[in-house]
């Protein structure tokens, strides 16, 4: 018996009846990575007027340039409310700042003594390093004690 022969040039070959059915099982088994998506809750969902309520970042990606809260739907810097650079640690008051805000380190930002005025939209604008600007928006919801 004599052994197969290896030569270098040698190239294994896919008979092509094959390749659709090696194309279904590389796309049936290949998932590709997920990232978890930026959200925002309001804590508590519904606030009465008067209260306090905290909106918590979920899934704020880590190595970012900084990021900012401004009121509505929009990025303008007529409705920022505060912006926090990573690097420098510096928290600056937008001109949509009440002074009831406060923000945290996490992205999460707390209204104290809202009023119904505060209902609406609320968006955070990130900066990752990639310098990528994304951003997310989430809704307050006030009511009348």
């Amino acid at each position: 018996l004599r052994a197969p022969s290896f030569h270098p040039n040698h190239r294994s070959i896919i008979q092509p009846c094959l390749l659709p059915s090696l194309l279904v099982s590389l796309l049936t088994f290949w998932n590709p990575p997920t990232t978890a998506q930026v959200t925002i809750e309001s804590v508590p969902p519904n606030v009465a007027e008067g209260k306090d309520v905290l909106l918590r970042v979920h899934n704020l990606p880590g190595n970012l340039l900084g990021f900012g809260w401004f009121r509505g739907e929009t990025i303008d810097s007529s409705r920022e409310i505060v912006s926090y650079a990573v690097d420098s640690q510096a928290v600056t008051p937008g001109a949509a700042h009440s002074g009831r805000e406060t923000l945290y380190h996490n992205g999460s930002l707390l209204l104290q003594n809202i009023t119904l005025e505060d209902t609406g939209y609320y968006t955070l604008q990130y900066i990752p390093r990639s310098v990528v600007i994304e951003k997310v928006t989430g809704q307050l919801r006030v009511f009348r004690e």
